[in-house]
């Protein structure tokens, strides 16, 4: 049957490619699930203590009735270890204890809506608690399959080898990984694609989400310090420059406010209304950060605090990651080291052209081809002129940094472009190796792109090396899905 509108190859190869993504991302949530099923049937937990669950301290709900299906019930909550144990306390209780800070409010919310709307039919049959783990489990994995269809938009084997990744356990558990790296991921999407109001509000949720969500103002520092250079040097008007850098410094408080809202609400729990003897020594700070604190009192958190030699297998543990990152600096440092030492303003013009969305202060000029197009396509009508609109917007997206598919790989991965990730990276990993519990940096570094969009150089230039990094994918992920699932120590 004739349509009267027949897809380009472009679009072709695009939804064959979106299609991919999406299978991978749906069948890796499947794999983990499988395994975790399946350790957990072969093996007993090393703490059995995650299904306690103590009344509430502050509020606590009537009893209800036993649950129709109490065994659906217990074999969801078997999930619900390690952190994820938090999580669902929280969502159901709330920020009982101080160390309950430390566990940003995001997911917990996403979990305490999901429970009390859609999956609220649910409770007489599985429990509450049970209920409140499903809807953390929903929305972690649908939160990652989001996730790699934002990352197609950069590169394909990139977001590939995203649903593999050798955190994959814990974007499949209520952790607070696939919001944040939906939001993070999400949020440059829409920056490189001009819709910077959006791009402000992704990343600034990406904060509520985890706390290394406040790095993200840097993507719109970047832009401001470039974007003013532009427009008081090359455009000769001070009054822009001074413009785009309030806008800037606005963008990066905007993305800032999660955090600080969070850490104001701690310290009005936990401070106001006591005592000097009451209060706890982080209140008395001259800067009362309780992130900081918990992290530090609770978890001995700090600078080469972690540095035993007890701590040895956990830096092995780490040691994968840790060595793709830093390869990844060190291949881009060498191949652009005049981008690095001048932190992009040396670029080449067609780079600049290219992502004049970062460079430049002014959006690019459409080509007179896409012009042409658009006054052709006003004195046509009917299919014909539907197509035409279809490659007038194809047109638009190119032309304005909107990325049908594969910017990246037709910048390359040491464009002037990447600068920006590989300097984010970099800080990532040495606080992960410095200053954190070290076998984190796996979880820690895995919604980093440049590492993804580095990873899929190698597996391009070098097949041995490339089979390596899914060797290490796939081991990290039933290693992690059987440490993890039963309780035992994993990242």
């Amino acid at each position: 049957m004739a349509t009267g509108y027949s897809k380009s190859p472009l679009e072709l190869l695009n939804s064959s490619h979106q299609s991919k993504v999406l299978k991978a991302a749906i069948f890796s949530r499947f794999v983990l699930l499988i395994l975790s099923i399946l350790w957990r049937t072969l093996l007993a937990p090393y703490d059995t203590s995650a299904p306690l669950n103590p009344t509430c301290l502050h509020n606590p709900s009537p009893p209800l009735p036993s649950p129709l299906l109490p065994s659906l019930g217990s074999a969801i909550e078997k999930g619900v270890v390690w952190d994820s144990v938090y999580f669902v306390r929280i969502a159901q209780c709330g920020y009982e204890y101080e160390q309950f800070y430390a566990f940003l409010p995001l997911l917990p919310a996403c979990m305490f809506v999901f429970s009390q709307t859609v999956f609220a039919p649910l409770v007489p049959l599985i429990d509450y608690r049970a209920v409140l783990a499903l809807s953390g489990y929903v929305v972690c994995n649908v939160a990652f399959i989001f996730t790699a269809m934002y990352f197609y938009s950069a590169a394909l084997q990139a977001s590939v080898l995203f649903c593999f990744n050798p955190a994959s356990i814990f974007y499949s558990s209520i952790y607070s990984e696939s919001l944040y790296a939906l939001f993070s991921v999400g949020g440059c999407y829409y920056l490189v694609s001009r819709a910077n109001n959006i791009a402000v509000l992704w990343l600034a949720l990406s904060g509520f989400a985890r706390s290394n969500g406040v790095l993200n103002a840097g993507y719109f520092g970047f832009q401001a310090m470039h974007q003013a250079y532009d427009a008081f040097y090359l455009k000769k008007s001070a009054f822009l420059a001074l413009w785009i850098l309030i806008s800037g410094a606005l963008r990066c408080i905007c993305i800032f406010v999660p955090f600080i809202t969070f850490q104001a609400y701690g310290y009005y729990n936990m401070c106001l209304g006591r005592s000097s003897d009451e209060m706890r020594p982080w209140c008395k700070a001259r800067i009362p950060l309780l992130y900081n604190y918990i992290q530090s009192h609770y978890w001995g958190v700090g600078f080469l605090r972690y540095f035993k030699f007890k701590q040895l297998p956990n830096f092995l543990l780490a040691s994968p990651i840790l060595s793709l990152a830093v390869c990844s600096i060190i291949y881009y440092v060498k191949s652009r080291p005049e981008i690095v030492r001048s932190l992009g303003f040396q670029a080449s013009v067609e780079e600049k052209s290219s992502m004049a969305v970062i460079f430049s202060s002014q959006k690019p000029q459409r080509s007179n081809d896409t012009q042409f197009s658009e006054k052709y396509s006003s004195r046509n009508q009917g299919n014909h002129n539907l197509k035409s609109r279809k490659k007038i917007s194809q047109g638009k997206d190119l032309a304005e940094g909107r990325t049908v598919h594969g910017s990246l790989e037709k910048l390359g991965y040491t464009s002037a472009f990447v600068l920006p990730f590989i300097l984010q990276v970099g800080f990532m990993a040495a606080t992960a190796f410095f200053v954190m519990h070290v076998q984190v940096a796996t979880r820690f570094l895995s919604a980093s792109p440049s590492l993804y969009w580095f990873a899929s150089l190698i597996m391009t230039s070098h097949k041995k090396w490339g089979y390596v990094i899914w060797v290490y994918c796939f081991a990290y992920i039933l290693l992690g899905s059987l440490l993890f699932s039963n309780f035992y120590p994993f990242t």
